[in-house]
């Protein structure tokens, strides 16, 4: 059991470094962020909004307790890495834009079983 609650909190730890560092440019709408929104045609007055809700998501996946705030934050998460990689894909951008994408989906995906491990024990 220690050994998945080690890796869980390395893994968790990465997804959470790496959706927070996404998060801070969009609160601040620093201008490499409002140009990423401009490229895949979303109004630049969202930024704040996703980052402030990235933010809260990465709060809730690290703070323990409230397994239904924290499903829903691994929803959110996701759900705004998928659309992510889904938008720079279809406005033409090459492979190389999107397909680094998959590390923190790979995170996220990773994070939330190990939390199911190491939460709640499966029934044999």
């Amino acid at each position: 059991m220690k050994k998945i609650t080690i890796v869980y909190w390395i893994i968790t730890g990465l997804f959470a470094f790496m959706m927070l560092g996404s998060a801070i440019p969009d609160i601040f709408s620093m201008q490499f962020a409002a140009e990423g929104f401009t490229n895949i045609h979303f109004p630049t007055y969202m930024l704040p909004f996703l980052g402030i809700a990235k933010t809260l998501g990465v709060a809730a996946i690290l703070i323990p307790g409230f397994p239904r705030l924290k499903e829903w934050a691994y929803a959110g998460l996701v759900i705004d890495l998928l659309g992510a990689t889904y938008l720079i894909a279809m406005v033409g951008e090459p492979a190389s834009s999107w397909l680094p994408m998959i590390i923190p989906l790979t995170l996220a995906v990773s994070s939330y079983i190990l939390y199911h491990k190491k939460y709640r024990p499966v029934l044999a």
